[in-house]
């Protein structure tokens, strides 16, 4: 499965919002003690990483329970999870230490090549998904920009935390350096312009669709632009950001912000990047940062969920949230006087796809970006659908609507003829970003370090951004 062919319909509607208030969370976060909810949701998480993930390589699977196959971005997070881990107590410094070496060891020492079989990547960058056992590409998926964007930014946070003399963390920080040193990203622009391509295959070549339009491209065209062996033209920031206006800019629904109708492309780059107050021309122009944009995000996904045009069962001020997350199945089916189209793993967004299928990661992962919408959200479906919320946190979706599947076959999940469809897996790459942004919230941690990462000042700067912290 190419997660990345999801984008590829996405950009075509509008979202928006209604703020009631800016309150303190639009200019930072809001250190300290977290609501006892959200803090317990945040362990939950975060165990979830430390149970599923083996201990000698790091390679988190793309899912849990079932086998599975490791997924990339998901070890990215993982590395960003330990540090988490740490500071609240769950772990010891030496448990993360170790983990997070033995995950940079294997990603330092993985066979790279050009061949179909047999290697983990090609030309510094990985595979989207790897096998679990030996590490190598899974089936025929792609050499993936951003999968490896993702990961590269779990290592630098993990070398910027791990910062004392101790020889394990010596050797933590210089083979974070070494994986990101050697990704050859201007071999992935192989169009003859700045764009970046979304991958490669070695039995085809390069994937013909770019990255393009509002979306998590931004973390990948900052790393690729902080390279400090193999950095891109700062023509690829402009390039990219010149297709903003035709692609993603809207004003329904509230206040105008670049539109990604999916969750995930408003969290994604904001894990590790701390927008808050800095602005690249095109913002600058707008007059707002990058940051606000995710907040008016989130609440365009809360106005939606009101507005509820599709008529879905649950959808409301407090139960809302939209992404790429599994669903029931592919099959259409009647519901509320008409036949409707529902999905398995999907992006889905408002305005664009919609099956009535909730994640609550999309919520609770935008937490930094407006808690005062976000936290009676995570409450409200743990109140109201207790059969999503398990050991290790909220499992990746539910659907109300769903009570019946007209005999169709399910590929997640079951139903329940009164409560409806609830997934019976987590997803990494869902659980990461509810573990890390909560963190955000609380503490800072991983945007203060990363605003100390050299790489990380280097892009932004390169792509234009300044003020705030980068005057600091």
């Amino acid at each position: 499965m190419d997660r990345r062919r999801f984008l590829l319909t996405s950009c075509a509607a509008a979202g928006g919002l209604s703020l009631a208030s800016l309150g303190a969370c639009a200019t930072g976060v809001a250190p300290g003690r977290l609501d006892p909810e959200i803090a317990e949701l945040q362990e939950r998480t975060f165990r979830w990483f430390w149970d599923v993930t083996p201990h000698e390589t790091g390679l988190t699977p793309d899912r849990a329970p079932s086998l599975s196959f490791c997924s990339v971005a998901a070890v990215g997070d993982a590395l960003t999870c330990w540090p988490i881990g740490i500071e609240n107590g769950w772990i010891t410094r030496e448990q993360g230490r170790q983990r997070t070496l033995n995950t940079m060891r294997f990603f330092y020492n993985a066979p790279q090549g050009p061949e179909a079989r047999g290697v983990t990547g090609y030309k510094g960058f990985f595979y989207h998904f790897l096998e679990m056992d030996t590490g190598h590409r899974f089936g025929t998926t792609e050499l993936s920009t951003v999968d490896t964007a993702l990961l590269v930014a779990g290592m630098l946070f993990a070398a910027r935390y791990f910062d004392q003399d101790h020889p394990e963390e010596v050797e933590i920080r210089q083979l974070a350096e070494a994986v990101y040193a050697r990704v050859e990203w201007p071999w992935a622009q192989p169009y003859g312009d700045a764009y970046i391509t979304m991958g490669w295959h070695p039995e085809t070549g390069f994937i013909e669709h770019r990255w393009e339009g509002y979306n998590e491209a931004m973390l990948v065209i900052l790393m690729a632009l902080g390279s400090p062996t193999h950095p891109v033209s700062p023509q690829a920031w402009t390039t990219w950001c010149s297709t903003y206006d035709t692609l993603s800019w809207t004003d329904r629904r509230g206040q105008p912000h670049l539109h990604f109708a999916p969750m995930f492309g408003h969290q994604y780059s904001h894990k590790w990047v701390d927008f808050r107050g800095i602005l690249d021309p095109y913002m600058r122009d707008k007059g707002f940062d990058y940051f606000e944009n995710s907040r008016r995000a989130a609440y365009a996904q809360q106005a939606y969920a009101r507005d509820n045009p599709g008529g879905w069962t649950g959808y409301s001020d407090e139960v809302w949230g939209l992404t790429a997350c599994d669903g029931p199945g592919d099959f259409f089916l009647e519901f509320g006087g008409r036949e409707r189209e529902f999905f398995s793993y999907s992006a889905r967004g408002p305005g664009e796809r919609d099956d009535g299928t909730i994640a609550p990661t999309a919520a609770a992962a935008s937490i930094a970006f407006a808690p005062e919408i976000v936290i009676p959200c995570v409450k409200a479906i743990k109140a109201r659908y207790p059969e999503t919320y398990t050991r290790y946190g909220f499992l990746d979706a539910f659907n109300p609507s769903l009570t019946d599947t007209g005999g169709n076959t399910l590929l997640h999940g079951s139903v329940d003829p009164e409560r409806g469809w609830v997934a019976d897996e987590h997803l990494g790459i869902d659980q990461g970003p509810i573990v890390i942004m909560i963190e955000n919230y609380r503490s800072d941690l991983i945007w203060r370090l990363m605003r100390t990462d050299p790489h990380l000042r280097r892009g932004l700067e390169r792509a234009g951004f300044s003020g705030g912290w980068l005057s600091a």
